[in-house]
């Protein structure tokens, strides 16, 4: 049950904190942010919602000072001011926590926070405070511990911190649960509430809109870089907020009942693999089986063993021998092109890099896998071919973009990932491995993929999905199974568990009896 944030009345002034009137910012072929007013008062907890493309991110960096507007007053506190660069923001009282960590692995907690600190310092004196913040707002840190040792969520924790010892009065939040245990969530949440009742005003940006129903006072709405209307969350609902973002009904998922023979396609038996990476996370006796006419998802928090496990079952570690197999036959020793050749397809969880070439075309992009689609021959790429499979690719899955000829880095997050997907579908796959399908993604182009994965499995299609989003796995999977410490729990019907019971495991604490080999359960 969600705890509805405390009241909020505005400050006693009733001056706002922050206050943007006429925020523009035009790029060559986008207007970014186009006349931008917004209020935020001393401990209001205000959510900044809208599409991929919407304008928040700009809006956001133009605050801290990361990019300048090209029109329009900030006023802080009641003056004009002019934010130079994220350093001047700090400086006034801002600060910004990312939705990417810039953490360095090999150091520890307070040598990151030092770094980022703007005044002189004496580490040991630094450590303490460091320790005494943390404590304070229930965000437990070991100074002395190196990056590469802490999970995600105190990871995050170290970048909330380095935020709090600079006592901002704003402070802002760019998906800060995505990473999170439904548990560290909650924790989270307590510390922004302390954080508003002590008067911090907080800006919060995130896709899971009844995180925004539970927390925020009050949202603003974006749309193609306007401000489309505001809200007061808690007298609204997931589907009256989609609406005000998206301007149409959110679509609901239909995951109807596979009526083939479920037969195992993709098997993964006792893998067991030592990572490379000395900050890897090694594999211990892997087990599941994905059948025909089903999505398995594995839930689990970054950094568990996901990245290990994509490699092995995608093809870029070539180590698992007999461990994986693709309709019964061993396909663990060869390499992700070979593997494709035998019908497995696969989604990376970063798009730009390695699921698509960033200064590529989208018909060039589409050579990189599909190639056995007719794209190239003895040897030789066919263009012509490639330019009407991605025109086919787009008008399929309604990527918007320019065309084939469309680079793939001015394409939205949803819309690229709409074409890594549409481009591993259109391979006909026997079974399909996917990475954070829906992974910064908004709200409408979500339920548009979710939707396409699950018609793909009633195809019978086998698919694997690994989510940090544990509503994206309730919503389209059949069974559940939780990777912890490099070790995978039983693949559990969805009907037979729960976010909490998930959410347990994901912190590593799994059941005695969820601790048996699988073989063994039998």
């Amino acid at each position: 049950m969600s705890i509805p944030p405390p009241p909020f009345s505005g400050p006693p002034t009733g001056m706002p904190r922050l206050e943007l009137s006429g925020i523009t910012k035009r790029y060559p072929s986008v207007v970014a942010n186009d006349g931008i007013n917004l209020k935020v008062g001393p401990g209001e907890i205000h959510a900044v919602l809208g599409e991929n493309g919407a304008g928040k991110s700009t809006l956001m960096k133009i605050i801290y000072g990361a990019v300048q507007a090209d029109a329009g007053q900030i006023q802080w506190n009641g003056r004009e001011v002019v934010v130079a660069n994220p350093a001047e923001a700090r400086r006034l009282g801002i600060g910004m926590v990312f939705q990417h960590f810039s953490l360095f692995e090999t150091l520890s907690v307070v040598e990151n926070i030092a770094l980022a600190l703007d005044e002189p310092f004496d580490l040991k004196a630094l450590a303490i405070r460091v320790k005494e913040v943390s404590t304070r707002y229930g965000l437990p840190l070991d100074p002395d511990r190196l990056v590469h040792s802490l999970s995600v969520g105190e990871r995050q924790r170290v970048e909330i911190v380095r935020c709090l010892l600079q006592q901002p009065q704003l402070l802002i939040l760019d998906e800060p649960t995505s990473v999170l245990t439904p548990q560290a969530v909650q924790k989270l949440f307590e510390t922004l509430r302390r954080l508003a009742a002590e008067g911090v005003s907080i800006l919060y940006i995130s896709h899971k809109l009844h995180e925004i129903q539970s927390l925020c006072h009050s949202a603003t709405v974006m749309r193609g870089g306007k401000v489309t209307g505001t809200a007061t969350p808690s007298r609204e609902t997931p589907a009256s907020l989609a609406r005000m973002m998206i301007g149409r009904e959110l679509p609901v998922c239909e995951v109807p009942a596979y009526t083939g023979i479920a037969t195992p396609a993709l098997t993964v038996n006792r893998l067991s693999l030592v990572p490379d990476d000395p900050f890897g996370t090694r594999l211990q006796d892997i087990e599941l089986e994905v059948h025909r006419g089903e999505i398995l998802g594995i839930a689990g928090i970054s950094g568990n063993g996901q990245a290990e496990l994509l490699a092995a079952l995608s093809g870029e570690t070539t180590g698992a021998a007999e461990a994986v197999k693709l309709v019964g036959l061993p396909v663990g020793h060869l390499d992700a092109g070979r593997r494709r050749k035998h019908g497995l397809a696969f989604v990376p969880e970063e798009r730009l890099g390695r699921g698509a070439v960033p200064s590529m075309s989208l018909a060039d992009n589409a050579t990189l896998t599909a190639q056995r689609q007719g794209l190239v021959k003895k040897g030789f790429l066919r263009p012509k071919a490639a330019w009407d499979f991605a025109k086919r690719c787009i008008e399929r899955f309604d990527v918007r973009c320019g065309g084939p000829g469309a680079a793939a880095r001015s394409l939205s997050g949803g819309n690229l990932q709409k074409f890594i997907v549409g481009r591993e579908i259109m391979q006909q796959p026997i079974a399909m491995v996917v990475a954070q399908p829906t992974w910064g993604v908004d709200v409408g182009a979500a339920a548009f993929l979710r939707q396409t994965l699950i018609d793909l499995s009633r195809q019978g299609v086998a698919i694997l999905v690994i989510s940090e989003e544990l509503e994206e796995l309730f919503e389209i999977c059949d069974r559940i199974a939780v990777l912890a410490e490099g070790r995978l729990g039983p693949a559990v019907p969805k009907a037979e568990t729960n976010a909490e019971k998930i959410g347990m495991q994901m912190s590593g604490l799994f059941a005695p009896a969820d601790k048996e080999p699988a073989h063994a359960a039998a």
